[in-house]
């Protein structure tokens, strides 16, 4: 009897890995994770078919779809006065008009904030200013001085009668000892953990974060970018961590767009639907620039900023500029970014010459070679380390937000970014880009191809995890 019974039990546990093993040959599609999965449940076919239900399989679309509510009331009662993209980007905007939910709006103001030291006492001074609503969406909160001073605006506003609601990624909410979220609450203020991971039940939401980063005040005024809030991204006082970074205020008929993104955000979450004028005020057009939101996620949206990337770089006609703090391309954006090298397009990789991911930093730098070789650039800034997040095509067309170059960005966190036509903001920004580049230095095919083996060999080893990572 124990015997038949060891014998079911060792064929049910072969079907399930041949049938998980097949899931995976399906339905993955980067090649380097499915080779890890299969190999992972032919070693170990339990243990490995458990993790990968548990972990890799992407729930999120049929969650998305039973939580969120129909799209009345969140907005669309606001109308949009349609742009007229530069003629030498009409393509692009049509690739835009059918990955993005939004159209491109006319009539925007984007500026560029530098660092937390100018971009959260504008932050800070919105809030205090707010008379109706504040719509805070962030990855990161924390509980040190200058996440105090958040929440201690952000009770006064609710003590001035502002409605106001915070979002906060439930895994980025671990980054500080204690709970912002809880912290929030006992001041009076509505805040709410975007999808708590609770073992073992949500595991398979685990790696599907909210890396969103979001303040619309008075729905007329909006912040967004890479900024976590955190003092280390105030460079005059940073503690321990130093962090430079870049955010952007925006004014204009986008800023409905952004308050649309967070209030499908807020509805899935918990329920609310925010859809009162408090919320959607009617927003006057003037002239500005053109611009959309571009939300990103594992759900409807699903790798809209990857396509985007590859039109934006098929595109490109004089130059490319990016800047990132993580950079794992996979071969079809690689392809990309070579290809577009060779047709004579100037292209500047800007990366942080110390990460602080020491894995991804690893992962990273195995794939330099393939980009030199064909003419891309690649400059390596010194510390503090960089977490600013831009692409810019011909210096006239912009992408600003919360995405790095990672399969985590691009496939698995729901993210935002600004998309806009402008060669003026696109000029300030280039300069941005060359004082950056004034004090980086240049990494050559020579100097990675003299890099020791045991050093090669380690980053080669780290860039078979890139799927994982």
């Amino acid at each position: 009897m124990e015997q038949i019974f060891a014998i079911a039990v060792s064929l049910a546990i072969l079907v399930l890995a041949v049938w998980t093993a097949g899931h995976a040959l399906l339905f993955k599609r980067d090649g380097r994770s499915v080779i890890l999965w299969v190999g992972f449940i032919i070693l170990l076919p339990l243990l490995g078919a458990a993790l990968y239900w548990l972990v890799a399989v992407n729930r999120i679309r049929r969650r998305a779809s039973a939580l969120r509510p129909q799209p009345a009331g969140h907005g669309e009662n606001v109308e949009t006065p349609p742009a007229t993209p530069p003629q030498s980007f009409t393509s692009l905007a049509a690739l835009g008009d059918r990955i993005s939910p939004f159209p491109l709006a006319a009539g925007n103001t984007i500026t560029p904030l530098e660092n937390g030291d100018v971009a959260f006492p504008a932050m800070l001074d919105s809030i205090a200013h707010a008379h109706h609503s504040i719509a805070m969406a962030t990855y990161i909160f924390d509980d040190d001085p200058l996440g105090q001073r958040f929440r201690a605006a952000l009770a006064d506003a609710v003590q001035r009668g502002v409605a106001v609601r915070v979002l906060i990624d439930a895994i980025g909410q671990r980054y500080s000892r204690r709970s912002m979220i809880t912290a929030l609450r006992d001041s009076g203020v509505t805040a709410a953990a975007f999808m708590p991971v609770r073992a073992p039940r949500d595991l398979a939401s685990f790696n599907l974060r909210n890396h969103r980063k979001l303040l619309v005040v008075d729905g007329s005024q909006a912040f967004t970018g890479g900024m976590n809030i955190r003092a280390g991204h105030v460079t005059a006082t940073p503690g321990g961590h130093p962090i430079r970074d870049l955010q952007c205020v925006v004014r204009g008929p986008v800023v409905a767009q952004l308050m649309r993104v967070f209030a499908d955000d807020w509805a899935f979450t918990t329920g609310e639907n925010l859809g009162s004028d408090a919320w959607f005020p009617a927003l006057a057009p003037s002239d500005g620039i053109p611009a959309r939101a571009v939300p990103d996620g594992p759900d409807e949206h699903f790798e809209a900023l990857k396509l985007l990337l590859q039109g934006a770089l098929s595109q490109a006609r004089r130059s490319v500029t990016i800047v990132t703090p993580y950079f794992l391309p996979d071969a079809t954006l690689i392809s990309a970014l070579n290809t577009t090298a060779l047709r004579g397009v100037v292209v500047d990789i800007m990366l942080p010459a110390r990460n602080n991911l020491r894995l991804v930093q690893w992962a990273s730098h195995a794939q330099y070679w393939q980009l030199l070789e064909r003419g891309c650039r690649i400059w390596h800034s010194p510390p503090p380390f960089d977490h600013s997040k831009l692409m810019l095509v011909d210096d006239e067309w912009i992408l600003m937000g919360s995405t790095n170059w990672d399969p985590r960005s691009l496939r698995l966190n729901f993210e935002l970014n600004v998309e806009c036509y402008s060669p003026a903001l696109g000029q300030t920004l280039r300069d941005w880009f060359e004082r950056r580049r004034f004090e980086a230095s240049e990494v050559t095919l020579e100097q990675v191809r003299a890099q020791p083996f045991p050093m090669r060999l380690r980053d080669s080893t780290a860039r078979l995890l890139i799927p994982l990572l």
